[in-house]
């Protein structure tokens, strides 16, 4: 009878997945058939049909789970199967695992599920599925993993899965739930991993979250919580990840969090807490990732926070920090990711910061940062963003810096840097950004910067810098922002810029640039604004600059121009 289940449900789905179970059940005994284990009476007990190169299509409504009395494992992940999954799934009564995931299944989950109560693991995630999650859940007493996470659940959590005190794994990620977590969420005893993230969830997190002694990982990202985080939260001594980003919690961050001693991961971004970052953060020796940027946290960055010697990402950005920045974050040899922006810090930047020679990225813009360039960044190869603007940093550019074959974006602007570029900025030759505007840079922009082929923007504006452009720029043909403002170029603009067939803003304005404009401007067919004024440029406006059509500000006042306005510039 299993074997004639099996071939009837074949014969009802799409003709290539007949042809692909064909060629998985050959031969007459259907023991032997791929996917399917029996036990020693003939009578299957295990059916895993997926993971193929071809993927099953079809439902599961001619599959009569009624003559699969035997059957503890049914697994159809990572197919194509779609419908709802059929009430007669209930017939099941010694099913332990129950993996239907990674399909297209759509339509509520059925209330039979709760006849299944032999069942150790379900998994339903990534699929289609709608509705709430039914309360007859509370029915699967014996049920150690639940996996709905991906689908389109709507609803509250029912209360009654706190029945399921075998529970070891709850994910119900990425739905619509909505409504609170339910009060008594300790009750779940054996729980080691709580994922309710990317939700509608509302209300505070429970007190009660304390007694799951066996926590390993919570999850409560995007949702749209509120309160404060329960000092009970140190209760759980086994807990390695806490997210608890972007949702709306206020208050301080709990100094109990110091009692967490195997926590490696802790994300608290994006709400809206309060109060200084505690001291005992620096307990948490095996902290990796330190997140708790965008808050409204006061205060000093704790010395405590350079006790962390395995810490690779540290990032505070958006917040109202105050005082120095911590010299101790010098200790700091595994750092990665360091993002201080925002603030307002104040003194200098560590002097090591990139000591372990691993950092990547690099943060500190919008403070009140004095001092130098910190010198170990010279050599920092690893580094891929920096970003250090809006600060009052000195130092001289052109020995703070050296060459970073992974840098990809660098802003130095609005400080009081000096020096001049140096011919190394070219041989960055992932660099994309490069902006040192507002700073006291001097002397030539060297032709190597050329060779830096992938740069899309070049802000080298109101600085000290002379003489011609160089000509190599034309090789620069992703460039997309020229700003050169501000300084004291001379000569004339070379005909090369034509080249740059992406531009879309040229400014070249305040300097002292003479002759022509050059008709080769016209090629910039993407250019939507051009800023050629208070220059020393002569003879007539080019008729080809009419031709960008996506010109919207043009600007060439303050020089010496002759004749008039060319009629094509009707057009524009």
């Amino acid at each position: 009878r299993e074997a004639g289940a099996l071939l009837k449900w074949k014969a009802s789905l799409p003709s290539d997945t007949q042809t692909l179970l064909s060629s998985l059940w050959g031969g007459s005994n259907h023991c032997n058939w791929t996917g399917i284990t029996c036990n020693n009476a003939g009578s299957i007990t295990k059916m895993v049909l997926g993971e193929y190169e071809l993927k099953l299509r079809g439902t599961l409504h001619n599959l009569n789970f009624f003559y699969f009395p035997n059957l503890i494992w049914l697994q159809l992940r990572n197919n194509s199967l779609y419908g709802s999954i059929p009430s007669h799934i209930g017939n099941l009564s010694n099913l332990n695992f129950l993996d239907l995931s990674y399909n297209n299944f759509s339509g509520n989950i059925p209330l039979e599920i709760s006849l299944l109560e032999s069942l150790y693991l379900i998994s339903l995630s990534d699929n289609s599925i709608i509705g709430s999650i039914p309360r007859e859940i509370g029915r699967l007493s014996r049920t150690s993993y639940i996996y709905f996470m991906r689908n389109n659940l709507t609803g509250p959590i029912p209360i009654e899965i706190l029945n399921l005190t075998k529970l070891h794994d709850l994910d119900l990620s990425h739905n619509n739930l909505f409504g609170s977590i339910p009060s008594d969420i300790g009750r779940l005893s054996s729980l080691s991993i709580l994922f309710l993230n990317q939700n509608h969830l509302t209300g505070t997190i429970p007190t009660s979250i304390g007694d799951l002694q066996n926590l390993s990982q919570i999850m409560l990202i995007e949702n749209r919580l509120n309160g404060s985080i329960p000092k009970e939260i140190g209760r759980i001594r086994s807990l390695w990840i806490i997210d608890f980003s972007d949702n709306h919690l206020s208050g301080p961050i709990p100094a109990s969090i110091g009692n967490l001693s195997n926590l490696k991961f802790l994300y608290l971004w994006s709400n809206n807490l309060s109060g200084s970052i505690p001291n005992e953060i620096g307990m948490l020796k095996p902290l990796f990732d330190l997140q708790l940027s965008d808050n409204s946290l006061t205060g000093a960055i704790p010395d405590s926070i350079g006790n962390l010697n395995k810490l690779s990402m540290l990032k505070v950005f958006q917040n109202r920090l105050s005082g120095l920045v911590p010299q101790t974050l010098n200790n700091l040899t595994h750092l990665q990711s360091l993002q201080l922006s925002d603030n307002h810090l104040r003194g200098s930047l560590p002097e090591n910061v990139c000591l372990g020679g691993l950092l990547t990225h690099f943060a500190a813009s919008n403070n009140r940062l004095t001092g130098s360039i910190p010198s170990s960044l010279r050599n920092c190869t690893s580094l891929y963003r920096v970003r250090l603007d809006g600060n009052h940093l000195t130092g001289n550019i052109s020995e703070a810096f050296g060459i970073y074959p992974n840098l990809n974006f660098i802003s130095l602007s609005n400080n009081n840097i000096f020096g001049e570029l140096s011919p190394n900025w070219g041989q960055c030759h992932n660099l994309t950004n490069l902006q040192i505007s507002n700073n006291n840079i001097s002397g030539k922009i060297p032709f190597e910067l050329g060779h830096a082929t992938q740069l899309k923007e070049l802000d080298l504006s109101s600085n000290h810098l002379n003489g011609e452009i160089p000509k190599e720029l034309g090789k620069l043909t992703t460039m997309s922002r020229l700003l050169l403002s501000g300084n004291q170029f001379s000569g004339k603009i070379p005909s090369e810029i034509g080249l740059l067939s992406k531009l879309e803003q040229l400014d070249l304005a305040s300097n002292n640039f003479s002759g022509p404009i050059p008709d080769d401007l016209g090629n910039c067919f993407k250019l939507f604004k051009l800023n050629l004024s208070k220059n020393n440029l002569e003879e007539s406006i080019p008729s080809s600059i009419s031709y960008i059509n996506a010109l919207q500000s043009l600007d060439l006042s303050q020089n010496s121009l002759i004749g008039g306005i060319p009629q094509q510039f009707g057009k524009l």
